[in-house]
């Protein structure tokens, strides 16, 4: 066995950084419990209360709900007065965890890391075995990023991402035909249509139970200009003057024929409106990025390994915007411009059009 030169104070220093991933992981599954149950967003509107007194109002039992409090206690979350024996949510810790929060919620993102748990086991075989973890694997998948996603459109898609195509407004508002690709639960599109009803709108994804859940979506808000179909994004799609991809096209088995698939489906003048991961192609590029080590998780536990699983080309997470533009040309696509939105460093949009 070879002795190695260790620096004492480094070694110190890794171990408490080992000690605090240990305490915040924890608390990241406490987080996920407590926006499940809607004990955050309870909380948020009591003064402070005994755990009697906020497990009868969230309606949940009185000695979990104790047990969790002791974790969101030490752990900072949540301010507990011993004397009166009564626990507060600050307002300015209910700001980033709470439904009311909107797209400002952060507590519903730990909700993946429980999912990541459960195909653990899989994953590490993968890692030895090769192949990847099917989608099948992850019931809740779909569900969690609705929610996720949810709560972007309804704030800023009509407001924010739209206008990042200069004329689109102008265009949707006039009436034109949509194609949403992996559509998911098909809340973009319903968000769309009933904000241009003059437009033609139709969302496609592999999960029956996604279309199924926007076509009921649809229903309910009464849209006549939305429809869903169960559609693989790499077959034929039509003709479409807007096809729009958020957050999609890197989990695809087949990207680059989903890619060539859409290039042929847009109209001469269309646009193509690609919603990815803002990171790079470059490791070395990352070390900076607020959300690294999550984004290199997320595409290990899920959109790379999900890919693979189908013998597919595995882009993953970070496949960044490099590989993204490079992949864009390859389709067909001349002119290709990135696009932002204020505030938001975790996703950019890709304004594609062919020559």
């Amino acid at each position: 066995m070879t002795v190695l030169d260790v620096d004492p104070a480094r070694q110190e220093a890794f171990a408490g950084r080992l000690i605090t991933i240990l305490d915040d992981g924890c608390l990241a599954f406490l987080t996920s419990v407590g926006h499940r149950t809607g004990l955050f967003d309870t909380m948020a509107a009591m003064p402070p209360a005994t755990s009697e007194e906020i497990a009868g109002a969230a309606g949940l039992t009185e000695r979990y709900v104790r047990e969790w409090l002791g974790g969101m206690v030490t752990g900072g979350f949540v301010e507990y007065t011993p004397e009166s024996a009564t626990y507060r949510l600050p307002p300015e810790h209910a700001a980033s965890l709470t439904r009311a929060a909107g797209p400002e919620n952060f507590a519903g993102f730990t909700q993946y890391l429980a999912l990541m748990g459960e195909v653990e086991e899989r994953v590490v075989t993968a890692f030895r075995q090769g192949g990847g973890v099917p989608y099948s694997a992850y019931p809740r998948f779909q569900a969690l990023q609705a929610e996720e996603s949810g709560r972007v459109w309804d704030a800023a898609l009509v407001a924010g991402v739209v206008p990042l195509v200069d004329g689109l407004g102008e265009r949707l508002a006039a009436g034109i035909d949509v194609l949403d690709v992996g559509t998911g639960q098909g809340h973009a599109v319903n968000v769309l249509a009933g904000a241009f009803p003059r437009s033609r709108f139709r969302g496609v994804d592999i999960s029956v139970e996604g279309i199924a859940a926007a076509r009921r979506e649809a229903e309910r808000l009464g849209l006549s200009n939305a429809e869903f179909a169960v559609v693989d994004a790499a077959d034929p799609l039509g003709s479409y003057d807007l096809i729009t991809a958020f957050d999609v096209i890197h989990d695809l088995a087949r990207p680059t024929r989903a890619l060539a698939a859409i290039a042929d489906a847009l109209r001469a003048d269309g646009v193509f409106l690609m919603g990815e991961i803002a990171a790079s192609s470059r490791l070395e590029e990352n070390l900076e990025h607020p959300l690294g080590p999550a984004l290199y998780t997320f595409s290990v536990f899920y959109c790379m390994t999900v890919s693979l699983a189908e013998g597919g080309e595995g882009l993953g997470t970070v496949w960044g915007e490099q590989a993204a533009r490079a992949k864009l040309a390859e389709a067909g696509f001349t002119d290709v411009r990135a696009r932002s939105l204020e505030g938001d460093f975790l996703n950019v949009y890709f304004v594609a059009r062919k020559g």
